[in-house]
């Protein structure tokens, strides 16, 4: 069923994402400062609050990387009602991390943004049920009860049920999902919507009230979408479109670009470091949660054959190819055309490997192997 609440919200998803064209007209662009040391001040904006999903950005400030390049960053966190993208294209940041898909609706709407470092090569999105359930792929939800929170982070699992012959509008009983798995620990939905590294992790802290012991993986079930073909790019490095034409905006993104990437190659190897990291920042998440969060994010990145930051064109033209095609219950689609080459250049994180080469970087982690984590009750 299609309900007002869920309207509201792609709708209010969709006007959030024309707002970066309100953007080039309404605001002007914050010039570069500089701390009493010399170092250039630098805002990055975050898509959600401080969390293991971006480790590397707080690792890079407390391990000195940005300040290494001569930048002194301020992380800022995101929310509900923020579009990292739409403080970028306003001019009230330097750089943000957002989801591809939605970042290009924003371009297409007309904010002037390009992404300059793919990090995630995976999609960490599952969707999750009770074994009892029997759904082990896309075909077996028909019929059932299926979460999801909108936004736009809806289409990898219509596009999933549109392969398997399912339309969506129609065979399942689609539910608007909070963003926890409350409603699916209450069987008010058959299968949820939930992160590998956030939500999941989420139901394996929670104890099984017929057990008295936590839930296990052996409980669920789960669908990867990367699995199904399906996964569309996540977290990457936007920058400001305009401002790239500036030599010392352009010198400064290589400089960003490296000093991030090699957050993330301290924070594949010093996983327990980075969870300390993260929790001293201010998450509300506990220490496991955290640690497990920065090991599925990890192995979302790593291994990066090509070099960490560099883009997969075959995962660009399958997220393309479904934001253009595949059509939520509302009948919307993330893009109306294909966006235009400028949409994404490796010019910069090209720049800022080659730097991080020289100085004898890891960027590829081709070695790479997730340690095992152990989870407590609540993340704590």
């Amino acid at each position: 069923m299609r309900s007002t609440t869920r309207r509201q919200r792609i709708q209010a998803w969709a006007l959030a994402a024309a707002l970066g064209l309100a953007a080039l007209t309404g605001c002007s662009t914050t010039e570069s400062s500089t701390t009493t040391d010399g170092l250039t001040k630098v805002k990055l904006q975050l898509q959600w609050f401080k969390q293991g999903q971006f480790a590397g950005y707080l690792a890079a400030v407390d391990q000195g990387f940005y300040k290494k390049h001569g930048l002194d960053v301020e992380i800022i966190d995101g929310g509900t009602d923020i579009v990292p993208q739409t403080v970028l294209a306003q001019g009230q940041a330097d750089y943000a991390i957002a989801w591809v898909p939605k970042a290009l609706a924003s371009r297409e709407a007309g904010a002037g943004i390009t992404n300059v470092a793919q990090i995630f090569q995976r999609s960490g999105t599952k969707q999750v049920s009770f074994k009892a359930a029997g759904i082990n792929g896309p075909a077996d939800l028909r019929g059932k009860k299926v979460g999801n929170w909108g936004y736009g982070n809806e289409f990898e699992l219509f596009a999933g049920m549109t392969r398997a012959g399912l339309d969506p509008a129609k065979d399942v009983t689609l539910v608007q999902q909070q963003f926890d798995m409350n409603a699916f620990l209450a069987r008010d939905i058959d299968a949820a919507q939930a992160m590998s590294y956030n939500e999941y992790a989420q139901l394996l802290e929670t104890k099984n009230p017929a057990t008295g012991k936590l839930y296990t993986p052996a409980d669920f079930t789960t669908i990867d979408w990367n699995d199904q073909g399906v996964a569309m790019l996540q977290d990457a490095i936007w920058a400001n479109s305009e401002k790239l034409n500036d030599s010392g905006y352009a010198d400064q993104t290589v400089k960003f670009i490296a000093a991030s990437l090699e957050g993330w190659a301290f924070c594949r190897d010093n996983v327990e470091k980075c969870r300390d990291i993260t929790v001293a920042a201010g998450s509300t998440l506990g220490n496991s949660h955290q640690q497990w969060q920065i090991t599925e994010v990890n192995k979302l990145i790593w291994p990066s054959p090509k070099g960490i930051g560099l883009m997969d064109e075959a995962a660009w033209d399958r997220t393309v190819s479904i934001a253009k095609n595949t059509k939520n219950q509302e009948g919307a689609t993330v893009l109306t055309k294909d966006p235009d080459a400028a949409a994404y250049t490796v010019e910069y994180a090209t720049k800022a490997i080659d730097l991080l080469k020289s100085q004898g970087v890891d960027v590829t982690g081709s070695s790479y192997t997730a340690q095992p984590v152990t989870l407590t009750e609540g993340g704590k």
